[in-house]
């Protein structure tokens, strides 16, 4: 029987893959990969072992032959490691309107941790496909982790809320952004401001460190750092823990959701926001104005950042490349989610004692 052309397989009963490729040809999935692409020079005796070894296995022949006879693919890969959360999905659409919009396609792979097979496997999957170039979404450690494993020599820009060295990014300056809510609370009278932050992509990201930054330049103290996952119903029971604390008046969230979990929890104690804690988000999801009461939060361009960064993977596909970075502020957003201390910490530590 005959396969189509698509459905071939490597004589195992199973679909030849790139890394099968690669081990045909005696070269490396990424050299693999640069002759499908034509992104990076191959010399002429590897490119020959790689054509080879893809007319032997009959490995996605359509795909690779429109590749190799255009030199032109019109393929666009997004990695991530989620794709579900409110900052991923904008972001992922700004990157497919942008490609789109350009005359590309848009592929995406999941990655759903860091762990090195987990990578190798998305890595793989991915370079198996024509692509023009590819985008990393670094806000988490799988993110990150994939960045910094694909072939020198493909298109790549990575979109994030930290700046890194030696790749394109297109980033939004969440610790300025961070600093600045912080800086608020602060002005509106609150001691301190304690935080509840998001899973870090690294040791620390930019939310965490423009929190610290505020505090330390502010001459206060800086509170233990509360951790809540990305699960806001874990969040209700830090706002339950938070509660316990006549000293907390304010909260900084790490996204919007995490805040909407710790006003629950903190009601739940008897606590009122923002009478007697104060708490702020991340992210300006759209529920932050519908919430109760509205939540002070950061709104961040998510959809526009994934546009920034498609042009800079444009420019770097064309070789017209004229800078390789791109940064934007989020923008603050005051509603009544935060307010002054009612009677500072005095009129917490009587609630607490039941007077």
């Amino acid at each position: 029987m005959t396969l189509p052309p698509d459905d071939r397989r490597d004589g195992t009963g199973r679909h030849a893959t790139i890394a099968d490729v690669a081990a045909r040809a005696g070269v490396s999935v990424p050299t693999v990969s640069r002759v499908l692409t034509g992104a990076a020079k191959v010399s002429d005796a590897r490119r020959e072992a790689v054509e080879r070894a893809i007319a032997e296995l009959q490995f996605r022949p359509s795909a690779a032959a429109r590749v190799l006879a255009s030199r032109k693919p019109q393929v666009i890969a997004i990695i991530a490691g989620d794709t579900s959360r409110y900052g991923y999905a904008e972001t992922i659409r700004g990157v497919e309107e942008a490609a789109r919009a350009s005359g590309y396609t848009v592929m995406i792979t999941v990655v759903e941790s860091a762990e090195d097979a987990e990578i190798d496997q998305a890595i793989s999957a991915t370079l198996g496909q024509p692509l023009a170039g590819i985008v990393v979404l670094k806000f988490d450690p799988p993110g990150v982790a994939a960045l910094h494993r694909l072939p020198a020599g493909m298109p790549v820009v990575a979109l994030s809320g930290v700046r890194e060295a030696g790749v394109p990014q297109a980033v939004l300056d969440e610790t300025r952004a961070a600093e600045e809510l912080t800086n608020h609370l602060l002005e509106l009278g609150h001691t301190t401001v304690h935080h509840v932050r998001v899973p870090p992509s690294r040791k620390e990201d930019g939310r965490t460190t423009g929190w610290r930054r505020a505090l330390r330049k502010a001459g206060r103290a800086i509170p233990t750092v509360h951790d809540a996952g990305w699960d806001p119903r874990i969040a209700v029971g830090v706002g339950r823990d938070l509660a316990r604390d006549p000293g907390v008046t304010a909260v900084f969230c790490g996204n919007d959701e995490i805040a909407m979990g710790v006003m629950r929890g903190l009601t739940d104690a008897g606590r009122t926001v923002p009478a007697d804690v104060s708490v702020v988000g991340f992210d300006d999801h759209p529920l932050a104005s519908l919430w109760s009461p509205p939540l002070t939060t950061v709104d961040q361009d998510f959809a526009g950042m994934g546009r920034r960064g498609m042009g800079l993977l444009l420019a770097e596909i064309d070789g017209t490349a004229t800078t390789r970075y791109s940064s934007e502020r989020p923008t603050l957003v005051i509603r009544e989610s935060a307010a002054a201390p009612a009677s500072g910490v005095a009129a917490a530590e009587g609630l607490a004692s039941g007077a």
